[in-house]
């Protein structure tokens, strides 16, 4: 008999989860309340450029099983950038960064290629551009109601994968009565995550400089990480500058809700600053993304994560991990989805 699993949110966790599941009796269902997959690891198209404005790339470090997963998805428009990253401190020194030769990968086509490509292999079907807002769990198994009031389901298997204060907002949302999900709830509930903005700036002109992007180590500076979209094939036309800035969570915090034009403005004025180059002030064309819960500074309780599991009821994502790499929540997905198909039907 075939089981049926939901899987919300189709980010690198959510397809890590159908592609481990692929190849067994499973039929699992992907829902996202975005208009595409992939979640934080997103691309956009704007003005003859293309650009990835949440996660970057693929690191893969100490990882080998990445470089060989990528090989399996397909190479055709797989990139390395081959630029390094560097640092700056609070005062806006620029200084090498460490000896890194691992590689940082990308499609030209967007890093949004990774998500895609892993669950055309799955062959997972995907509900996009649906909130799901409130489960129910009974006897039949588990279902799901979007903000339209459409039902899907049941489901003989749930799981979530959503920023942990989503996924705590979901399970408040959760008709069953049973302990495990307040102590799940109360898990997932408190871990911390930084709040990020990104700010998009082009320039029509190409900036020199010996690095593919700063990072803040010290977390001190506005600016968290700046990088060149230019140093990625296929993303920025020749004799251009795309700079992606992705500020600080205090800053971000303090200015989420400003106009698109005042909160680059801002930001602009400070890359200038950090790169010593006044024409940064003025960009030619900006663009933003909010992103209130974008990376987790800590993972949840590893027991109290599984309590639901007898259930049907699993959590995955890089908050499960401790550490947001968009490799690490791809790999807890499959290694939730590799526990869901050793339990069987």
């Amino acid at each position: 008999m075939t089981r049926t699993v939901a899987v919300v949110g189709a980010g690198a966790a959510g397809v890590g989860v159908a592609d481990a599941l692929r190849g067994t009796d499973t039929e699992v269902t992907l829902f996202d309340k975005g208009r595409g997959i992939s979640g934080r690891a997103a691309t956009r198209r704007k003005h003859g450029c293309r650009y990835d404005h949440g996660a970057n790339y693929i690191k893969p470090g100490e990882d080998a099983w990445v470089d060989d997963l990528l090989d399996e998805l397909g190479t055709d428009g797989l990139a390395d950038i081959e630029q390094p990253v560097w640092t700056h401190d609070a005062e806006g020194t620029i200084a090498e960064g460490r000896d890194d030769e691992s590689h940082k990968w990308t499609y030209v086509q967007g890093i949004t290629q990774f998500a895609k490509r892993v669950r055309e292999r799955a062959a997972a079907s995907v509900h996009k551009a649906t909130r799901i807002e409130h489960i129910a769990r009974d006897e039949e198994g588990w279902t799901l109601t979007d903000t339209e009031g459409e039902s899907y389901g049941p489901f003989d298997v749930l799981v979530l994968t959503p920023p942990a204060p989503q996924t705590a907002d979901l399970l408040a949302a959760t008709d069953w009565a049973d302990d495990r999900l307040s102590r799940l709830h109360e898990a997932v509930e408190s871990v911390p995550y930084r709040t990020i903005r990104t700010l998009v700036l082009h320039y029509p002109f190409e900036l020199d400089r010996p690095w593919y992007a700063l990072v803040n180590p010290d977390r001190e500076h506005p600016v968290g990480w700046l990088s060149r979209e230019e140093c990625k094939p296929g993303h920025v036309p020749a004799g251009e500058s795309l700079l992606i800035a992705q500020m600080s969570p205090e800053w971000s915090v303090e200015h989420y809700d400003d106009p698109t034009e005042e909160a680059a403005a801002e930001a602009a004025d400070l890359v200038a600053d950090l790169l010593e180059d006044d024409r940064l002030t003025e960009p030619d064309w900006v663009d933003s993304q909010g992103w209130r819960y974008a990376l987790p500074d800590a993972g949840v309780d590893a027991t109290a994560a599984r309590c639901g599991e007898d259930a049907g009821l699993f959590v995955a994502g890089d908050w499960v991990v401790g550490e947001g790499r968009v490799h690490l929540a791809f790999e807890n997905g499959r290694t939730v989805g590799s526990r869901i198909a050793e339990r069987g039907g």
